[in-house]
């Protein structure tokens, strides 16, 4: 009994550590194929999630820097790098907000837009496709459900989570 509850004990870390590199590895493929994928546009996946944030409905009348840096979770540095681009491409602009004259918004420009909806809205339904050949309706709710749930744990880690989380309070 005792050496099952040992072999136990020894396949709990293996387990991790393979599925943490694992996790690796896809999100390495995401960002090789989903650039590639997107190749014609001279778009990366990191300006992908940019302009994708941006055709949400709650974001089409512009989204403040910080609010999209959270919103993708990453840092406002690296955000940065990625508007400049987009902006530089005219995919994007910044805006006064109507209510705040010092505070600047991210939105799509009419470029962007139809960047998004002629161009890379038909390449990503595809990419999307071949990624998931093969998992079925159920399996996608399934990995959605277990990658939120994994999610919530590394924001529970997330030092700089905590410190935002108590600055709202």
């Amino acid at each position: 009994m005792s050496e099952k509850i040992e072999k136990s004990r020894d396949l709990a870390p293996r387990l991790a550590n393979r599925l943490f590199f694992r996790l690796y590895q896809c999100t390495n493929m995401l960002h090789k194929t989903g650039t590639r994928a997107l190749d014609d546009h001279h778009i990366t996946t990191q300006q992908w999630a940019v302009l994708g944030a941006l055709t949400r409905p709650a974001f089409e009348g512009g989204v403040a820097v910080g609010d999209l840096a959270a919103f993708l979770l990453v840092s406002r540095q690296n955000l940065t790098g990625v508007l400049t681009r987009l902006e530089a491409m005219d995919y994007i602009e910044r805006a006064v907000a109507e209510n705040d004259n010092r505070s600047r918004l991210i939105r799509l420009t009419t470029k962007g837009r139809s960047l998004w909806d002629e161009n890379m809205r038909p390449v990503i339904s595809d990419y999307y496709d071949a990624a998931l050949r093969g998992f079925s309706t159920e399996d996608r709710i399934h990995m959605i459900h277990y990658l939120d749930k994994m999610l919530r744990n590394f924001k529970d880690l997330d030092p700089e989570a905590h410190a935002d989380k108590k600055a709202a309070e």
